[in-house]
C-alpha cells in the first residue's frame, strides 16, 4: 500500500519562502505525472503544481512564477519551492499523483500572516 507523507509546512510571513517535501512509501513517481495540492479552510482542493515522468511542470495561474516543482534524486521525493508567499497561499498542501490515485496523506500546512 503506498503511503505519502508531507512536510516542511509552517508559519510564514508574506514574502516569505518554504520548501514541502513529499516522500512516497514505493517507487510510485515512475509511473507518471505527480502534483501537490492544497486545500484552504471552506474550499475545494486545488492542484497547484505537477511533474511528469520527463520532468515538464505546470503551474496553476495563481503560483505561476512563485513556485517550483522538482524531483529528488530519490525516485520517491518530489518537492514545492514556494517563495514569494502571499496569505492567500495558506492552506494544507497534499501531494498524490495526478489525476490522484493514492490514498491522501495528512498534508502539512502552510499559513502565510500578513
Amino acid at each position: 500500500q503506498v503511503q505519502l507523507v508531507e512536510s516542511g509546512g509552517g508559519l510564514v510571513q508574506a514574502g516569505g519562502s518554504l520548501r514541502l517535501s513529499c516522500v512516497a512509501s514505493g517507487s510510485i513517481f515512475s509511473i507518471g505525472s505527480f502534483g501537490w495540492y492544497r486545500q484552504a479552510p471552506g474550499k475545494q482542493r486545488e492542484l497547484v503544481a505537477t511533474i511528469g515522468r520527463a520532468g515538464n511542470t505546470n503551474y496553476a495561474d495563481s503560483v505561476k512564477g512563485r513556485f517550483t516543482i522538482s524531483r529528488g534524486n530519490a525516485k520517491n521525493t518530489v518537492y514545492l519551492q514556494m517563495n514569494s508567499l502571499k496569505p492567500e497561499d495558506t492552506a494544507d498542501y497534499l501531494c498524490n499523483s495526478m489525476p490522484a490515485l493514492y490514498e491522501w496523506g495528512q498534508g502539512t500546512q502552510v499559513t502565510v500572516s500578513s
